[in-house]
């Protein structure tokens, strides 16, 4: 049997009173809260992360092809979208799918208000299972096999604006010479809460009624949006579908196009990595406070054992193991506490918030595993590391004094 780890066995048993024991209990419980911590802190900032990109890509797709211009207007120039990567997209094994829009600018003018937006027009290819998380009244447009739909889907924003509800009529100028306007049925609300670049402006409707109002033919269109099958093959999928296309044509990922929300969401993963150094700092100072009193509380022990030729390495593993039993047990409860609450959060949703500031209603968890496994195994090896600091001193110990101390 090793020694080292029978005498650090022995001493936890006589330790269940006292000082000593306090001082346990404490070193577990920091342990505890600092890993529960960690593990909320992490889940919740991966489903903030996840339900934000879920937003933003299920609205806009990953990808965007567009044709090539200088113009920074709304809407796009117009291009015959039956190129390859819309017929045969199968091919590349990472896409899912593809589907053409096209933009246009208006106005909703009612006899209390009048309100900027831009008509998004959609055809019969749109991923309307990708989309119908956004839906929260109504349904989504029916589209005819001819002619086109007189009918719009507006945001819960644009809705209480303009005083309208499913089964309304709204009338929609179009900004155009000779101007335009179409008389069109609301038949459904969606709700994204990222209303400076969704909610406040946009409107979906028929992307044939676009094509009627700028005479283009049936198989042309502003742009094509691409969505693929995992979020880690995009930047596969940009180099290779940019580097097939045509040279009128561009490619822009919309994490680029919306660049300063994921970077915010990066300054996020920054903040919970500086709160993960802060717990453990905490986590590490407690645990050497916890040894060092441990081993003198034990300088009798360590004299004697050093009189009996004990080499200081045996003698230092002995509290060690002290430390890492107090450690596993703080993995333990940690554990119980961090992944307790996230199971009830994401089960209740008893913590919500409001969506006009965070974008969503409630605190979201995301499940990562490999988040919590990292997460245990990063507290262990730090904290059994730090562990060594404090029983250095058991080296500069002599038997002499240690037996006579008191």
């Amino acid at each position: 049997m090793n020694l080292g780890y029978f005498i650090s066995k022995r001493i936890s048993r006589e330790q269940r009173d006292g000082f000593s024991s306090i001082t346990h209990k404490i070193a577990i419980v920091s342990i505890a809260i600092g890993l529960g911590a960690a593990i909320v802190s992490f889940l919740i900032m991966e489903g903030f992360q996840e339900t934000i990109k879920q937003k933003i890509f299920s609205f806009s797709s990953h990808m965007i092809v567009t044709r090539f211009t200088m113009n920074n207007a709304m809407e796009e120039q117009p291009f015959f979208y039956n190129i390859d990567l819309y017929k045969n997209y199968k091919k590349y094994g990472y896409i899912d799918h593809v589907q053409e829009y096209s933009h246009k600018a208006g106005l909703i003018k009612t006899d209390d208000e009048v309100l900027g937006v831009v008509f998004k027009g959609v055809g019969k290819s749109f991923d309307l299972n990708t989309f119908k998380q956004n839906m929260v009244e109504g349904e989504f447009l029916h589209l005819p096999d001819s002619n086109y739909a007189f009918e719009a889907v507006i945001s819960r924003t644009i809705a209480n604006k303009i005083k309208a509800k499913v089964n309304d009529d709204i009338i929609v100028h179009f900004f155009q010479n000779p101007p335009r306007f179409r008389k069109l049925k609301v038949v459904g609300i969606y709700e994204t809460n990222l209303s400076d670049y969704y909610d406040s402006k946009i409107i979906i409707g028929d992307i044939r009624l676009i094509s009627r109002l700028n005479d283009w033919a049936d198989s042309v269109a502003g742009g094509l949006e691409v969505f693929v099958k995992n979020t880690e093959d995009i930047d596969k999928a940009y180099t290779t579908i940019g580097e097939d296309m045509d040279y009128d044509l561009y490619i822009e990922k919309v994490s680029d196009k919306y660049v300063q929300v994921f970077e915010w969401l990066g300054l996020i993963s920054r903040q919970v990595n500086i709160l993960l150094v802060v717990i453990l700092t905490v986590v590490c100072v407690n645990m050497i406070s916890v040894v060092l009193i441990l081993v003198m509380e034990r300088t009798q022990m360590i004299g004697l054992l050093k009189s009996m030729g004990a080499k200081n390495g045996m003698i230092r593993s002995v509290f060690v193991y002290s430390g890492i039993h107090l450690i596993a047990k703080g993995l333990l409860y940690g554990n119980a506490i961090g992944l307790g609450l996230c199971f009830v959060q994401y089960q209740f949703r008893w913590v919500q918030l409001n969506p006009h500031d965070y974008y969503m209603s409630f605190v979201p968890i995301s499940w990562d595993w490999g988040m919590v496994i990292m997460l245990n195994l990063l507290v262990f090896a730090v904290v059994t590391l730090v562990l060594l600091v404090p029983t250095a001193i058991v080296s500069r110990i002599s038997p002499i004094k240690a037996i006579r101390f008191d």
